[in-house]
């Protein structure tokens, strides 16, 4: 696209205020379309004529800033007046907030000091075919807007009786063109609205507003106020035992409003920052609090529902629940770890393991393709990936399982939808990531030498640690294996030379089995098998079976190990000790942050402890998605929902569910690019009756009898 604007900027330095951007313009002739094209440096908001040129928030959201930013194009002609006014303001978003809050670097340094500013062209058609574009440049106007600071963990600051008096040309901003991209991912919108449910009184004597919910998004309130006035709240996801408010877990994040109000009936919320939350604050506010003042506004990008899971289990059917919800709730642009304290990054180890759930729950294909092109535009020169994309942490060196990412998250992506373009787009970034693993270990067909996070937060772990016992650099290995295996598979899908890739991969998995004879924890087992790279999986799963009951029958895995624990169970004749760990409700288990009144996925198992006291504040985000990975075993192993490898995006399924008499019933179902597939089990009196629809040729397996059935419903009795 070839562009008439330029970009400009504020021409005086003003801190924290936010930039507006005005240009005022007429219109004499009939105007058949109007379309306003526009990025900006931050995040911005645009109004034409007092209106919202869209209901996308948060534009042009999150990507490489350094060498990828997306731009918008929206439908503006209905918008149009004779005398017209467009103002954008800019505020700092991912682009310049000091991200990440707890540790100050040379890159963080070098964020915070980008300039923010806008790129912009009002594009007029004519019904007499005459065509005008008005283009930001120095012409343009520029004041202080009333956002008088917002960024990203400190919240926003709105005086709504600020009047921008003093305009100023605005000065023309030397900025790359070359980076501008169309619109990749999906848009980041307000999905949904979340009314309030209590306000509480604390022993502390706190006003709280407790909204039912943890969401992500912002507060909107609704007033009737004196100008000057002010409201004040603080965000927090979680009570102290006491009952008081507690925000201690979200660090150096303020996570603050502030709100100068205006005369009259007036509603407002903040229009360039999220927040993480459940609970608000009201430090002030100036009339009495009514529910009907508060509204959770929940802001995700446009991904669309396509999984369903539901049980007889009450206390299942909330899991289930704060699944979905942590997911909506780390999906804003980029799939974060969490969206309340001063972190809010694109780990990849977080989106790697839990991307197949991610997959079966919302149709995530557009999300993620946006976001694997981030990491191909940020995997370093030697082929290394980093812990966060967009790289944030370029000081940060890679780390087996969150690299890995560049492989995994391709490959399921082509799977769960079927489009081999993911991988061809890909597959450069995926081989480069594999190559760098080759290059960098200190032993040929082992990865050694590396820093890892290892089994992260695994349960096992040496006091002092938070990386659980499994062997650092046999998780690494155990990894290299298996995406040199995906390496292989991917690369024949678009038919590509890989044998030799194919000699590596033998050579590692040689290599890993001379190395490591035995397996010491729950993960090691797990990956062992799960990797396919144990001699003798069956024994391997039944010693891992053992080693379970022998601690106490509970999960002692993290990050690494905790997906595939379950899969691995079911898999090779364990599925009575899968479900007994799904279903158990003491700590640690899935149930128990349920039991605790969790309404999202924990980052530990014990984030609330039995006692009500807190696990840290160090580090203890109460919407972590990770562990709700668990969601994949409940499709694919306790609903049998299969995917197979050579029937991408559902195209032909194997339908094989796998009951147990402690859950009553269990539905699950899959939107598919092939159409929805719904797999259902009851028991009944006279045994099991499963209700199974398919739109495709399916496998379908009801205890031992397997069966090949055409499109259509079924029922089945065991």
């Amino acid at each position: 696209m070839e562009w008439k604007a330029k970009w400009i900027t504020n021409s005086n330095e003003i801190g924290d205020v936010c930039p507006v951007f005005r240009k005022d313009w007429a219109v004499s002739e009939r105007v058949a379309k109007a379309e306003l094209v526009i990025t900006a440096l931050g995040v911005y908001e645009a109004f034409l004529n007092g209106q919202r040129v869209s209901q996308d928030v948060l534009m042009p959201g999150w990507t490489a800033y350094d060498k990828r930013l997306q731009y918008q194009i929206y439908d503006i002609t209905e918008l149009l007046h004779s005398e017209n006014r467009l103002e954008i303001t800019v505020g700092k978003g991912w682009f310049s907030s000091p991200m990440p809050g707890w540790m100050d670097t040379a890159d963080k340094a070098r964020r915070e000091k980008r300039p923010r500013g806008v790129l912009a062209e009002i594009r007029l058609s004519f019904e007499n075919d005459r065509e005008e574009v008005i283009a930001t440049d120095a012409s343009w106007l520029w004041g202080e807007s009333r956002i008088r600071f917002s960024e990203l963990y400190d919240g926003e600051f709105c005086d709504a009786c600020f009047v921008t008096e003093k305009w100023e040309q605005a000065a023309v901003l030397d900025w790359s063109y070359e980076i501008l991209i169309p619109q990749e991912g999906e848009p980041i919108c307000e999905m949904e609205c979340v009314s309030a449910k209590e306000i509480i009184r604390t022993p502390a004597g706190e006003v709280l507003i407790d909204f039912g919910q943890e969401v992500t998004g912002y507060v909107e309130i609704s007033l009737a106020a004196k100008a000057g006035d002010m409201v004040s709240i603080l965000h927090g996801e979680v009570l102290d035992k006491a009952g008081n408010f507690y925000n201690e877990n979200y660090r150096s994040a303020k996570a603050a409003l502030t709100y100068i109000c205006r005369d009259g009936q007036q509603r407002w919320h903040p229009e360039l920052t999220f927040f993480g939350f459940r609970y608000i604050k009201l430090e002030e506010y100036p009339v009495e609090p009514a529910l009907d003042q508060f509204k959770a506004i929940v802001v995700y990008s446009r991904i669309r529902k396509t999984g369903t899971l539901k049980c007889s289990n009450p206390k299942v059917n909330q899991l289930f629940s704060n699944i979905f919800w942590g997911q909506k709730g780390n999906y804003l642009d980029v799939p974060t770890d969490c969206p309340q304290r001063d972190e809010r990054l694109g780990w990849t180890g977080d989106a790697q393991v839990f991307v197949k759930a991610a997959s079966y729950n919302y149709d995530v294909e557009r999300f993620f393709r946006k976001w694997m092109r981030d990491m191909a535009a940020d995997q370093r020169e030697n082929g290394a990936i980093g812990q966060v994309i967009p790289d944030y942490l370029p000081e940060g060196g890679p780390s087996s399982a969150w690299g890995d990412a560049a492989v995994i998250i391709p490959w399921q992506i082509y799977l769960t939808y079927g489009n081999r373009k993911v991988l061809k787009d890909q597959f450069a970034s995926m081989k480069k990531w594999v190559d760098y693993i080759t290059s960098a270990t200190t032993t040929p067909y082992l990865w050694t030498g590396g820093e890892h996070f290892g089994d992260w937060l695994g349960l096992d772990a040496p006091i002092g640690s938070y990386k659980g016992s499994s062997r650092e650099d046999f998780i690494a290995t155990a990894y290299y294996a298996y995406s040199t295996g995906i390496l292989i598979k991917a690369g024949k899908v678009i038919g590509q030379d890989v044998s030799e890739y194919e000699k590596l991969y033998r050579n590692i998995v040689k290599a890993f089995r001379k190395a490591y004879p035995e397996y010491k924890t729950q993960t090691e087992h797990i990956l062992a098998v799960h990797f396919r790279l144990a001699e003798d999986p069956q024994k391997t799963a039944d010693d891992l079976a053992e080693r379970i009951l022998a601690d106490g029958c509970q999960i002692r895995t993290g990050f690494v190990g905790t997906p595939y624990i379950l899969h691995v169970l079911s898999e090779f004749g364990h599925n009575d000790l899968a479900y007994a760990l799904f279903l158990r409700e003491e700590y640690p288990s899935w149930l128990f942050s349920v039991r605790q009144g969790a309404t999202t996925i924990w980052e530990h198992w014990d984030g609330i402890m039995e006692n009500g006291d807190f696990w840290s504040p160090d580090m203890n985000s109460f919407n972590h998605y990770a562990y709700g990975a668990v969601a994949d075993w409940v499709y694919e192993k306790a609903a049998g929902i299969c995917l197979l490898e050579d029937a991408p995006g559902f195209s032909r399924v194997r339908i094989h569910p796998m009951p147990d008499k402690r859950l009553d019933w269990l539905e699950a179902s899959i939107e598919t690019r092939n159409g929805k597939i719904r797999s259902c089990w009851k028991y009944e009196d006279h045994g099991i009756r499963y209700e199974i629809s398919v739109p495709v040729e399916a496998e379908i397996q009801i205890g031992q009898k397997v069966m090949i059935v055409k499109p259509g419903e079924y029922i089945f009795w065991d």
